[in-house]
């Protein structure tokens, strides 16, 4: 097939452990140095990059042979101006993908796993072996797409983050977030650890893990393991969201009843900040790209009107 002017692929890349090392190091060696100095085999950054390196030249090779293709690494995703029309092929972890598709409005988007023995790729079901037959069928709009929903939080200032696995809403340290929190129906005024807001496609994530830990410790107390749910993941495409509430602390001003539940599509989830300093939002893990949520800040949390296209 020959190349086409027609379409644009955005090829999104991320660096490498070792890539960091010596951003942080300078050099291969004083990177070696650093790793083998703390007992750690460093031939596993080697591989690593060796492996990422050669997938990123095989796609690279593949996608350039059907249409116009740009590069584009992790760190610049949030200031790229995507067209409607993008094709984009994200070659890395489950977590880039996550990350790629927040920033996305229908574009398809193709997860493709470079090192199969490394990583388990939940959302990376190609491999640069097969790329070439998948990116022929999805431009010529022959393959199917898994639709994915997303999570907002809106600002009562016209700021707004969206989510593809979660939002945290609570402080940036190890502090108690204080907040009213207008959920379902109801309002309690709290003090926690901070908010989980999950959509389907994050319920096996963070939202799990905290699941467990609430099933475990409801066992430890005598609760009979089939009176506690054990499953709370629900599909990717759901029009619900779930939240949950981390260590809220019950007192004379604050609750702690309303913890867990579902954020409705026409009954959004409203919190008002009561903390002075160092409250944050920040959506799928990535701490340095947040909203200031501070005393008098009110944020709105919906299912997102956009939602993500993963090809599968």
């Amino acid at each position: 097939m020959q190349a086409s002017d027609d379409r644009k692929i955005i090829l999104v890349l991320r660096p490498t452990r070792l890539d960091e090392l010596i951003a942080r190091f300078n050099t291969v060696r004083q990177a070696q140095f650093y790793v083998e100095h703390l007992g750690a085999d460093f031939r596993d950054y080697l591989a690593e990059s060796q492996n990422y390196q050669a997938a990123v030249a095989q796609v690279e090779a593949s996608l350039r042979a059907v249409a116009r293709v740009q590069r584009l690494e992790r760190r610049y995703l949030g200031n790229f101006i995507f067209s409607a029309d993008d094709v984009v092929v994200v070659l890395g972890q489950d977590g880039l993908v996550a990350n790629t598709l927040k920033y996305l409005d229908g574009q398809p988007v193709i997860g493709v796993n470079p090192d199969p023995k490394r990583w388990d790729g939940v959302l990376l079901p190609f491999n640069p072996g097969n790329l070439p037959k998948v990116i022929g069928e999805v431009l010529k709009g022959r393959r199917q797409c898994k639709r994915v929903k997303m999570a907002k939080a809106t600002l009562n200032t016209g700021a707004f983050i969206y989510a593809v696995n979660d939002l945290f809403i609570g402080p940036r340290s190890h502090v108690s977030a204080r907040y009213l929190l207008n959920a379902e129906g109801r309002n309690e005024r709290q003090s926690s650890s901070g908010i989980i807001v999950s959509t389907g496609m994050g319920s096996t994530g963070w939202l799990k893990s905290l699941y467990s830990g609430w099933v475990g410790t409801a066992t430890a107390l005598g609760v009979k393991p089939g009176e506690v749910p054990l499953d709370m993941s629900f599909p990717w495409d759901a029009d619900f969201l779930r939240y949950f509430v981390r260590e809220p602390f019950p007192s004379r001003t604050t609750g702690a009843s309303l913890v867990s539940g579902r954020v409705e599509s026409d009954m959004p989830m409203t919190i008002t900040s009561e903390m002075p300093e160092n409250g944050v939002i920040f959506s799928d893990g990535m701490e340095a790209d947040f909203l200031e949520f501070n005393a008098g800040t009110e944020a709105v949390i919906t299912v997102a009107e956009r939602q993500g296209l993963l090809v599968v």
